[in-house]
């Protein structure tokens, strides 16, 4: 019997790991297969704030940099170091798209987006726009994707503004980007004066 324990890391250990693996641009995640060490009492809540045992992250260059080194395998979330993975928990998606800016207009729009924590995503065909409606109240729930399999949740101030570039295209009303089109919701069910 070996006796040997997993030892879960510490977020210091992890942004130190991450710090020592970066080089220009985002680290190659995808190309790095580390163990997997175990859950990390860290969580991305609904609003983009990133909490490590129960406390706000209040330093937003440690937030940077762990976003750098997040990674996603179906529902699970993990941050991920050449040579250890462990396990957070995001609420809802791990970023929020707090505002974007459009140019050009028609099926000639480009949207781009900037997340809290400084990327840069213009929406299209390799990162669309989605929009989930609440069942039960009919609240969207817009995102973006962002970059690998990540989104962003479009803020609230920016949706609105969103909005008021919809149009109307096949039955949807939605908007361009990229030259792909995006439905938010069906034009038959929008208010008639809309």
């Amino acid at each position: 019997m070996s006796g040997q324990k997993t030892v879960t890391p510490t977020a210091n250990a992890l942004a130190e790991a991450a710090r020592a693996a970066k080089t220009r641009g985002l680290p190659p995640l995808e190309k790095w297969n580390p163990p997997f060490c175990g859950d990390l009492d860290m969580q991305i809540k609904r609003d983009g704030t990133w909490f490590y045992e129960g406390t706000p992250i209040g330093r937003p260059e440690l937030v940077k940099l762990f976003s750098t080194i997040l990674w996603r395998e179906d529902d699970k979330y993990f941050l991920v170091t050449p040579v250890e993975k462990v396990g957070i928990t995001v609420e809802d998606a791990p970023f929020i798209a707090v505002d974007f800016e459009a140019t050009n207009a028609g099926s000639d729009q480009i949207l781009r987006f900037e997340t809290n924590v400084g990327d840069y995503a213009t929406a299209g065909p390799d990162n669309p726009i989605r929009v989930v409606r609440d069942p039960k109240t009919g609240e969207p729930s817009p995102y973006v994707l962002i970059r690998r399999n990540l989104e962003a949740l479009i803020d609230r101030k920016s949706f609105y503004r969103l909005v008021e570039l919809g149009v109307h295209h096949e039955g949807w009303f939605g908007l361009w980007s990229g030259s792909a089109f995006f439905g938010i919701i069906p034009s038959d069910e929008l208010p008639k004066d809309a």
